[in-house]
């Protein structure tokens, strides 16, 4: 509700694009042969479009890219490479034969006639509540009583079925993963799928050989005795086996569930209890021995699978990938196309586990739809293109157990035949960089702390670089920002500017191997002004998304062609939006609505019900506002919202970052005061990171010893700081909350009090989670005596 008293609706939803078109015919509706070098020969009846090499296996001292690939058109084989030999492991026999699958009309149709014939619209218009709406078109159907079958919008069972969002201005068809996954070997089957590292070399595999090798882990979790709508839990880091057993469980008719590798003893034993795990997927030994210990206290689990490092001795019901594979040639071909001829796309296939920062964590289940549904159009709304117009080229190494990166990652490469290259498992703690300049991704993704490492990074080279070359490097950033922020969307740049780019920031680029990125993406938490502005600098665009776990990822996205600076982007085609008890400045909470929404939490009604409200919209709890052009704008938490002791509503993360900006020295902020008489302030200190463990250390960045000698102080540690309590340090932060202060809005917002703690925020210090998000919280609870401290002495 504006100060008008007018409702603010948003734009009307933009209907989804029709199937993007390809190059290459369709071919026939049988499970195409695999590469010659392991499978025998292709049969004639494939089609092969002139753009597309036969690629399998191939290997390049340096990085074997697929753009390369469709340009050669030729087979390369490597019969004594180290991946023949996995792969001769991991698919014995010999070469295999290929037999039609027979996907009757209601498989092709994707679900059954009752559930597609069914509307979400009724007509009806939301009423002008300002308390409670914010739109003008119609709504949807009300959710239903959750007891009527597959006639309700959620569900709280892992067999439960739902009724699909099907809007009259998106007849995009449900459809299932195997499909999706089934109508992409047409198309893309010799492409690379999956590059990965063995013995320092780079190898691939074909999509059609990724298609075959799912298929028999399928089969060997059957064999092990998995149950329809029961779990297969993977614990380990990114790797062509996490893929092979994530779409070898939605093949088995099990739901994935990715664990943390970073998880406790007793979160792996609640997840892998709550999900009725029977399969647990791990990829080292360390990882092994957790599900040891916890194997008597959960009554599902049938077998464990070791697929990284070798088992340490034979034991009952523990398998290797290798093992796995060879249990699967028992069960017949018929019987898993007897499992994938009945799966429909209103069933779980995925769940995802929030970080459960309150209380235990919650099961996110998502549907076969909400799966193929976000990877087709989610990933379009972010210009991700088809391999008949350009082949994408990604890096993995972001938590697959986390929404954004298994949608970005694995099902998104399958709906448009992307390469996925997996990095190393040490990518965090600095190899990252080696593998992006290898790869030479086309697109991108970092959560928004990943972002921050590589500012900093480039920072501290540049703290090092002699004088010209570091004067050179300012002036180029200083007017490619400025040229970025004036014309955006200028594409005749000025001859400084493109002088600028040409002599300094390509090469930076090159370095940090984005020469060949057209995409760069973040998500999953705020990103600051300062970083966007940096890589602004540097010709790098860092587009938004917006959306959460119970959202499949993505329900806002920018792009190339959809963007506005600190703006979460757009809504994706096919989903709508609302803000419900909008302030004087147009900020509500966001209530999503479409085809990305989850079915429910596992097990729990009452969450469910708490999140998705009587007309199907889910609150996601998040505050932001909606400007002319339907652009999205994230400020805050509605559970992060700090009311003040004198009834102020005040939002941290805009304070947050103003102090970050103000003072280059600060890692991490975190405002404090609900409930209190006034604000104070944990700050924390840039400091560099043990290249081993990923620890913060006690040794300053580069950035933040400049400021200290900026200020007057020679400090280069952070315990030289806290612990001798650095007059000049400490006078120039104040200074800087003061300058921040002056451009609060009212007294209120104004810090009052504020400490620098002896070690910054991590992962392994509970302050993060696994995707580098503030748990605020836990930040409350381990710091209680500082923070009573600034309220006590007020007392006195």
């Amino acid at each position: 509700m504006g100060p008008s008293g007018s409702i603010q609706a948003p734009p009307t939803p933009t209907p989804c694009p029709p199937p993007l078109p390809h190059s290459r015919p369709t071919s026939h509706c049988g499970r195409p042969a695999l590469n010659s070098a392991v499978f025998g020969e292709f049969p004639q009846r494939m089609p092969r479009g002139p753009e597309a090499g036969y690629c399998c296996l191939t290997r390049d001292s340096n990085m074997p890219d697929s753009r390369d690939a469709q340009q050669q058109g030729a087979l390369g084989t490597t019969q004594n490479s180290s991946q023949t030999r996995f792969l001769s492991r991991l698919l014995p026999g010999g070469p295999g034969c290929v037999r039609k699958l027979s996907l009757n009309l209601q498989y092709q149709q994707g679900i059954r006639p009752n559930v597609q014939s069914s509307s979400l619209i009724d007509g009806r218009t939301l009423p002008k509540e300002s308390s409670t709406h914010g739109l003008e078109f119609s709504a949807p159907e009300k959710a239903s009583p959750p007891d009527a079958t597959e006639e309700t919008l959620w569900t709280a069972r892992a067999d439960g079925r739902v009724r699909l969002r099907r809007e009259p201005f998106c007849t995009q068809p449900p459809y299932t993963v195997h499909r999706m996954f089934y109508e992409a070997l047409d198309k893309y089957g010799n492409l690379s799928a999956l590059g990965f590292k063995r013995r320092n070399k780079w190898e691939r595999i074909s999509y059609y050989q990724y298609y075959e090798i799912a298929r028999k882990v399928a089969k060997g979790f059957l064999k092990l005795g998995l149950e329809r709508a029961h779990s297969v839990g993977i614990l380990g880091f990114n790797s062509p086996e996490w893929f092979f057993s994530a779409v070898g469980t939605v093949f088995a008719g099990g739901i994935v569930t990715g664990i943390y590798t970073t998880s406790s003893l007793e979160a792996c034993q609640y997840i892998a209890h709550d999900c009725r795990a029977n399969v647990i997927v791990v990829d080292t030994q360390k990882q092994l021995e957790k599900i040891l210990k916890i194997w008597k206290d959960l009554p599902h689990l049938k077998a464990v699978v070791i697929y990284q490092e070798p088992l340490p001795k034979k034991m009952a019901n523990v398998y290797t990938m290798e093992e796995l594979i060879e249990l699967g040639q028992e069960v017949p071909e018929e019987a898993l196309d007897a499992v994938l001829d009945t799966q429909q796309p209103n069933q779980c296939c995925v769940l995802v586990y929030t970080s459960g920062t309150t209380g235990n964590p919650k099961g996110v289940m998502l549907s076969q739809d909400n799966i193929t549904w976000t990877a087709r159009f989610g990933s379009q709304a972010g210009d991700i293109q088809p391999a008949e117009v350009q082949q994408e080229v990604v890096v993995s190494y972001l938590p697959l157990s986390h929404i954004a990166a298994q949608i970005y990652d694995l099902w998104t490469g399958i709906q448009w035949g992307a390469q996925v290259c997996f990095a190393d498992p040490d990518a965090l703690k600095g190899s990252l960089v080696n593998t992006l300049r290898e790869v030479e991704p086309t697109s991108h993704m970092g959560v928004p702390r990943v972002w921050e490492k590589i500012m900093e990074g480039i920072q501290e080279v540049a703290a090092q670089s002699g004088f010209i070359r570091r004067k050179m490097l300012l002036w180029a950033m200083s007017v490619t920002l400025e040229q970025n922020l004036t014309c955006p969307s200028d594409d005749l740049k000025p001859f400084t500017s493109r002088l600028a780019d040409y002599l300094v920031l390509a090469k930076v680029r090159q370095a940090l191997g984005f020469a060949k990125c057209q995409k760069n993406f973040y998500g999953a938490a705020p990103m600051t002004a300062e970083t966007q502005r940096f890589f602004l600098g540097l010709n790098i665009r860092l587009y938004a998304g917006y959306g959460l776990s119970e959202s499949t990822g993505p329900h806002f996205m920018s792009s190339p062609y959809n963007y506005r600076l600190y703006s979460s982007g757009k809504l994706i085609p096919g989903c709508r939006v609302k803000l419900v008890n909008q302030d004087a400045n147009g900020i509500g909470e966001i209530c999503l609505w479409g085809r990305t929404i989850f079915m429910g939490y596992l097990n729990m009604e009452d969450k469910t019900c708490e999140a998705i409200d009587s007309e199907g919209w889910l609150h996601t709890g998040d505050m932001g506002r909606l400007d002319s052009d339907g652009f999205l704008y994230i400020t805050g938490r509605l559970k992060e919202l700090i009311i003040t002791a004198g009834g102020e509503n005040v939002p941290p993360v805009p304070i947050e970052e103003a102090v970050k900006t103000e003072l280059p020295i600060i890692s991490s902020a975190m405002l404090i005061g609900d409930q209190r008489k006034f604000l104070s302030m944990l700050l924390t200190l840039k400091c560099t990171l043990d290249p081993e463990t990923s620890e913060p250390t006690d040794n300053l960045t580069e950035q933040a010893v400049e400021f200290c000698q900026r200020v007057g102080s020679k400090a280069s540690t952070v315990s030289e700081i806290v612990g001798q309590r650095d007059e000049a340090v400490y006078q120039a932060i104040q200074e800087g909350i003061q300058r921040v202060n002056a451009n609060a809005a009212a007294r209120p917002y104004h810090i009052q009090k504020w400490a620098i703690l002896k070690r910054d925020f991590s992962i392994s210090g509970g302050e993060l989670g696994p995707t580098m998000k503030l748990k605020r919280l836990t930040v409350l609870e381990k710091y209680k005596d500082i923070i009573d401290s600034f309220y006590q002495e007020q007392k006195q």
